[in-house]
This record gives structure tokens, C-alpha cells and sequence, in this order.
């Protein structure tokens, strides 16, 4: 049976230029990068110039660029040396944060160790900045402000701009998980006051099991893992050298692709948007679809009714690839915590389902997938 994979939010395929990158040092340079002869010597050097090109992309220095396992050990490191280390007890976040964020706050919240604020969300789930910096000048203590830079749910973007410049006024710490960003929009790290920020590769086509963490070069945090110098004494254990090396060559060709990808992701979206919208009368679309929103996300509400109860079960059987939540829920069957938040009771009355798409995706594809949506509904 042929599968049609419209979950790229989740994860998407390793490209195969990736992989060229990768094999030789899954292969013959298996040298530890920590070893001082020549096997790891070599090694060392994938290791760090991966980090240059990463920082070349992003626009920071290559001091500034740490590889982890992936944004949800990224997210937890910023969070946690927040607290520990930069003296944070305050944390303003959103209630459609990302499970690795809001899980991470509210176990600093319960514990005593920081206290937890949620910022208002405006009309289709946007971040309200008259809100947020009213909770900054509220705040008797030093604060985090911990965003996500797009929903990886709905997909709206945030004004990462406008909430770094409240944050620089009040002197709080910014941190973003960018894991749906990067990859997928140019990032100038030099324009945005921000501290720290999360990334993944395998959300842009790159291997899965390595991530960034970019720590702004004016603080100074210490790791979060210990046990040896890896990652200039940041971040303890023998590094994932091909998944780093993969991460960069990923990254580099997401960016020289990104005009040409982005058009033609957008026109999908726009495609099967419109063939919803004429094919299911009261279909309805999660977020601010055609506004701020990532061209890679359509978060789309189905009538709940007998029928569409069980969708995602059915649509995996037709061999449909989607999600109903976030990308650590794909394939679940209940409602998510951004649904309920951003569609005040109307979640009980809709089946969502996101469809996310990346530059293998195709028209066709759609059309495949609306007919089937019309035999299932």
C-alpha cells in the first residue's frame, strides 16, 4: 500500500545528501573526538566545523553553538541554568508552549524553585503583548520569558522581535524553542535579543538524536550533564559526531533550498486549504492560518460526528500519515492542550487534525488524501 506522509511536523525523512555527509564517520572515522591521536583529531575537526557553518547560518559566533541530543534537552538546559545559575524565580511562558517547556516550568513551579506565569493568548492563539509586558513589570524578581518561536501544532508565529525588545527592557532572559523555525526561515541570531534558543535536525530533514542549544556569549551557565569536557566543558559525554555532522549539512542545504522549498510548501498548503474549504462546508482551521503562521503547518477542524471520531485511526489505515496534536502525540486520539486553549470549547465539537508538509509533498498527494477525507467524513 503507498503511504502519504503529511506529518513533517513530527519529523521529516533524512535527505540523502545528508546521509553522504554522514557515512564516513559512521564508517571509517570513528576515531573519539576526545582522543589526541589522529583518529580523533580528525573527528574534533567535523565536530567544530560543523559548528562554524552552524554559526555562519545563524549569524553567531561558533562559541556561542552547543550540540545536544535534540530541543527537549536544549529547552530543559536553558530552563533549568535559568533558574540555577542565572537566578531566575519568576518564568512567563504560554499555555501552548511545547510539552518540553511546560512540563520543565511547572516542575520548577511545584517545587518551589521558581514561580510560574501564563501570558494571555489573543484572538487565534497569538501571544498578547500588552499581557506579557504587564507580567514583566509586575515581576519583583528576575524573570525568564521562555517562547516558542512558531506552535508546532497551529503554527503561529510568534513577534520574536517585539517580545526580545520587552525583554531587554526589563531585563529578563529570553529563551525560544525554535525547533520549527530553523531549518525553515533564515535566522539572524545578531538581530534578536534572546539568551537562548533550541533547535532540532531531524525537523529539517537532518538525522534525529541531535539538537542545538545557542547560549547568547554575554551569560555564562553551567552544564546541566557533568561527567566530562565535551562541548568545551558544556555539556558531558561523547558527542554524536555523525548526527552533528549531519545536523550541519542539513541546515546548509535547508538554507540554499529555502526559496524554493518555502514557495512550494506554501502552495500546497494554500492547495489543500482550498480543496478543504470546498469539499467539507464546515471545516474550520486551527490558528491563524492565513496570517503569522508557518507555510509548513495547516491545522484543520472536522464537524465531530460519528464518522470523524475516529479519523486518525482510519486515515493511518488508508495509509495517511497525520497527527492530531504535537509531534510527541502523533497518532494520539485526544484532544491537545493547544486546541483546548486556543478554541474556548469549541475543541468538544471538532476532530483537529495537522497536516504538515516538506518539499517531497506533492498535489497529488493532496488530492489523494481530500478524496479519502470525503469517503471517511
Amino acid at each position: 500500500m503507498r503511504r502519504i506522509y503529511f506529518d513533517n511536523a513530527a519529523t521529516t525523512a533524512l535527505d540523502p545528501e545528508v546521509l553522504d555527509a554522514m557515512m564516513p564517520y559512521l564508517t571509517e572515522k570513528f576515531g573519539n573526538p576526545s582522543s589526541i591521536y589522529s583518529y580523533g583529531r580528525e573527528t574534533k575537526m567535523a565536530i567544530e566545523t560543523a559548528r562554524k557553518s552552524v554559526a555562519r547560518i545563524l549569524n553567531c559566533n561558533p562559541g556561542e553553538v552547543f550540540f545536544t541530543s535534540g530541543g527537549t534537552e536544549s529547552s530543559n538546559t536553558a530552563i533549568h541554568c535559568s533558574v540555577r545559575d542565572l537566578g531566575c524565580k519568576h518564568i512567563i511562558t504560554s499555555p501552548i508552549e511545547h510539552h518540553a517547556t511546560l512540563h520543565t516550568v511547572e516542575h520548577l513551579d511545584k517545587s518551589g524553585q521558581a514561580k510560574l506565569s501564563l501570558v494571555k493568548l489573543g484572538k487565534d492563539g497569538h501571544i498578547d503583548l500588552v499581557h506579557l509586558e504587564e507580567l514583566l513589570a509586575g515581576s519583583s524578581e528576575k524573570t525568564l520569558v521562555t517562547l516558542m518561536h512558531a506552535n508546532n501544532e497551529v503554527g503561529n508565529l510568534l513577534k520574536i522581535k517585539a517580545v526580545s525588545e520587552l525583554c531587554e527592557k526589563y531585563s529578563a532572559i529570553f529563551h525560544s524553542d525554535m525547533v520549527q523555525t530553523i531549518g525553515h526561515y533564515p535566522i539572524d541570531l545578531k538581530t534578536i535579543n534572546v539568551h537562548f534558543v533550541s533547535a532540532a535536525g531531524h525537523k529539517f530533514h537532518g538525522p534525529k538524536g541531535v539538537g542545538m542549544l545557542y547560549v547568547n556569549e554575554n551569560i555564562k551557565i553551567n552544564p546541566l550533564l557533568c561527567g566530562g569536557a565535551q562541548e568545551r566543558n558544556m555539556r558531558a559525554g561523547t558527542e554524536n559526531l555523525y548526527g552533528i555532522v549531519g545536523f550541519a549539512k542539513a541546515l546548509e542545504l535547508a538554507m540554499d533550498r529555502y526559496e524554493s522549498d518555502s514557495n512550494h510548501i506554501k502552495d500546497l498548503k494554500q492547495y489543500m486549504s482550498g480543496k478543504l474549504q470546498e469539499q467539507f462546508p464546515g471545516v474550520c482551521f486551527n490558528g491563524d492560518t492565513n496570517g503569522s503562521c508557518l507555510y509548513t503547518v495547516l491545522n484543520v477542524g472536522f464537524p465531530k460526528n460519528d464518522k470523524s471520531d475516529m479519523l486518525l485511526f482510519n486515515l493511518d489505515i488508508a495509509g495517511i500519515c497525520v497527527s492530531g496534536g504535537s509531534a510527541c502525540s502523533s497518532g494520539a486520539n485526544s484532544v491537545s492542550h493547544v486546541i483546548k486553549a486556543i478554541c474556548n470549547g469549541r475543541s468538544e465539537t471538532m476532530v483537529p487534525i495537522r497536516f504538515s508538509f516538506s518539499r517531497h509533498n506533492t498535489k497529488t498527494e493532496v488530492d489523494e488524501v481530500v478524496e479519502k477525507l470525503k469517503e471517511l467524513v
